[in-house]
């Protein structure tokens, strides 16, 4: 599945790092109107007890792959992932097309209704860009990526710095971006005003865009540096 193409309402992608605070800006575009398919939330319901991918990976990574309560063991796999290129590589293969499909129907089901899909790998994965009208990066410096995982549960430094060390690089995101939420310094109500304004200012240009129904078709070309500065805290 390339393309969203019955989705018939403006389709924003947001991307960003881990730690980068893209989560809390998804929360306040929900808060403006949008409607939230969140990959990773689609991801984590696959992979509980009973979950549509949970067969697939035990027989590709074996039964220790599953937890005692038959979710995904992500310590585990996390590790295979670390120390393996070729597992990430069968894990994707079985999660990628079973979350595509996912977030497809949740699109279909928010109607007219705007629809931001937050996908942390967004730029790795290549085709997301087809299928959004624009992409917004939440950006902000490493460091402050790796204090914000660190302040986290059940993560170490080494942990956060693998993790960062797999995912695109901040150039890479920013190259793909039609604007960058720079998350550097400012409070949540400040990030949240800035959100709306970036949100505002996109819609605006999406509803007097001529039929933004087409699949990838990218309605607003949205300055690629607005110079946000939100969030000093863990993303959430």
């Amino acid at each position: 599945m390339d393309r969203l193409v019955a989705a018939p309402g403006p389709r924003l992608g947001l991307t960003g790092g881990i730690g980068s605070g893209k989560s809390t800006v998804a929360g306040f575009l929900v808060e403006c109107g949008a409607v939230w398919v969140d990959t990773d939330a689609i991801a984590r319901q696959l992979t509980q007890p009973g979950g549509l991918a949970m067969s697939a990976i035990v027989q590709a990574f074996g039964p220790a792959a599953m937890a005692a309560d038959g979710s995904l063991d992500r310590e585990l796999l996390r590790q295979r992932v670390f120390t393996e290129p070729q597992a990430k590589a069968r894990l994707e293969a079985i999660l990628h097309p079973l979350i595509g499909a996912q977030a497809q129907q949740q699109a279909l089901s928010a109607g007219p209704r705007a629809v931001v899909f937050d996908v942390p790998l967004l730029t790795e994965s290549g085709h997301w860009r087809q299928r959004v009208q624009a992409v917004w990066v939440v950006d902000c410096e490493e460091q402050t990526q790796i204090d914000r995982v660190c302040a986290r549960p059940g993560w170490s430094l080494s942990s956060a710095q693998r993790v960062l060390a797999q995912q695109a690089s901040r150039q890479a995101r920013r190259r793909v971006a039609d604007a960058v939420i720079h998350n550097e310094g400012l409070n949540l109500a400040e990030l949240q005003a800035q959100t709306r304004t970036l949100w505002d200012w996109w819609t605006t240009r999406s509803e007097h865009s001529s039929g933004y129904s087409g699949a990838g078709r990218r309605v607003a070309q949205i300055p690629v540096e607005q110079s946000m500065r939100p969030l000093p805290s863990v993303d959430h």
